[in-house]
């Protein structure tokens, strides 16, 4: 990160030139908003924020910060947590909410054509409405956007069947760092023809270039589910029941893990869902199957109960109607908010093969008993993604600042060695930069230096992030 450098003279006359019509703010209020995304309490404002409207117009703004090295940062809804859309060396924010158009919704190729500033759900529900389902499912799919999806690799519950972002890009279209305008692949299921460029922006956080138009892959809607909220005695258990349920056969639709004070912290913060919790139960597991046929998930939400009563598991609730089955996934959902808005926290994205999880939440409390800090657990456990939200309570600014950066190295050192990696879905960005050496060695690090490089020779395009 580096001090500001003032913009040239006449730098936001020729973009206000680009983009009339107030599509460009300057406002200290308007900065300060654009200058955070979700993660943590960082803030780092940029010095102009553009809103173009059409492809056009990004190329021709990503021209003039090109001609005169401005810095770009791309940016959605700034749902993100990983500072992926935080300006750390000021110039531009290039907001792409304004382009939030469904181009197309192809029902005969099961395709849909959308430009990034997309809301998530309502993608899910404008193809809902034609029997199409698009699974990509993150916790901020009420405000996140398309393209930060893209730019994230996002995932969410129901990546566990369905399989993340990434799986369903069938092409892109880009602004490159110098303006140009290309697209990255074929609206085919299937392409061997050069690299895979597609697949190389997806997950890039706005390093490579500016993603304005995406072809998706979509899949029939099912036509029912069935939810239960297993409640277990011991954390580990619940954990150890994970990938059992793989094992005997079933695939579920999502399965969520979730310790007791995620659950406590987010029915005091959420309105409207009240679940009896036993006094003894310290995790839960949520458990969704989808299909088309009633009897099959019946069968499977047997074998299932079959796999949890071997691990101890307390009295399974199952959610009979869509209200009881929406107030159990607000729950699920809201943790995030909850832990947030009980203390300042860091939350890390480890992520781990499934049956690794129970290892990995032991080694996280044994980090925390060391160092001295709580930490609140949930995820994804059907893949492995164990969201760990440290919480600094009542530990000193000093510790928290000088020490914690130990502990966190030493979670993901172990997290590694169990065949894992730093984030399933939130991406590295800004904050998880330091420990790409973890993950990486010299000559991965090289190779993806050498890309930023062939791509952004200028180092303009979201600068600060990924790469340490």
């Amino acid at each position: 990160m580096h001090a500001n450098r003032d913009l040239p003279e006449d730098f936001r006359h020729r973009l206000e030139a680009i983009l009339p019509g107030q599509q460009v703010l300057a406002g200290q209020e308007d900065m300060d908003r654009y200058g955070h995304d979700e993660t943590e309490d960082l803030r780092f404002p940029p010095q102009l924020v553009a809103l173009p409207r059409t492809t056009e117009e990004v190329a021709a703004v990503v021209k003039l910060c090109a001609g005169h090295h401005v810095p770009i940062t791309p940016m959605g809804a700034r749902t993100g947590l990983s500072g992926g859309a935080l300006a750390v060396n000021g110039g531009l924010g290039l907001s792409l909410v304004r382009m939030n158009a469904i181009v197309a919704i192809d029902e005969q190729n099961l395709q849909v054509t959308v430009e990034p500033g997309v809301i998530t759900q309502v993608l899910q529900e404008a193809v809902a409405e034609k029997g199409l389902y698009y699974p990509p499912d993150p916790g901020s799919r009420g405000s996140c956007t398309i393209g930060g999806n893209l730019a994230e690799n996002a995932g969410g519950p129901r990546a566990v069947k369905y399989g993340v972002t990434r799986d369903f890009v069938l092409n892109l279209e880009v602004v490159l760092p110098n303006g140009e305008v290309i697209w990255t692949g074929a609206n085919t299921l299937k392409n061997a023809t050069g690299y895979d460029l597609t697949r190389l922006i997806v997950g890039s956080e706005g390093t490579l270039g500016i993603i304005t138009k995406a072809v998706l892959r979509l899949v029939p809607l099912p036509k029912k589910t069935r939810l239960m909220l297993v409640p277990f005695r011991d954390p580990q258990k619940a954990c150890e029941a994970v990938s059992a349920v793989f094992r005997a056969g079933i695939t579920p639709s999502a399965l969520e893990f979730m310790e007791r004070d995620a659950i406590d912290w987010t029915l005091r913060y959420v309105e409207g869902v009240n679940i009896d919790i036993a006094e003894d139960t310290m995790a839960h597991l949520l458990i969704e199957v989808d299909g088309n046929h009633a009897e099959e998930l019946m069968r499977d939400c047997e074998t299932i109960l079959g796999v949890m009563e071997q691990y101890d598991c307390g009295e399974v609730l199952f959610a009979e109607s869509s209200t009881e089955k929406d107030k159990l996934w607000m729950m699920r959902r809201r943790v995030g908010e909850a832990v947030k808005s009980n203390s300042v926290y860091k939350e890390e994205d480890t992520v781990v093969p499934r049956y690794h999880l129970p290892a990995l939440l032991a080694k996280v409390k044994e980090v925390g008993a060391r160092y001295g800090f709580k930490s609140v657990c949930y995820g994804h456990a059907g893949d492995g993604n164990l969201h760990v939200n440290i919480i600094k309570g009542d530990m000193a600014d000093g510790a928290w600042k000088e020490e914690l950066p130990k502990a966190i190295r030493e979670i993901f050192t172990y997290t590694v060695a169990l065949g894992g990696t730093l984030s399933g879905e939130h991406g590295i960005g800004l904050v998880q930069r330091p420990y790409m050496d973890i993950a990486f060695g010299h000559s991965q690090l090289r190779l993806m230096r050498g890309i930023k490089q062939v791509f952004d020779p200028q180092g303009i395009m979201n600068p600060g992030k990924v790469l340490p």
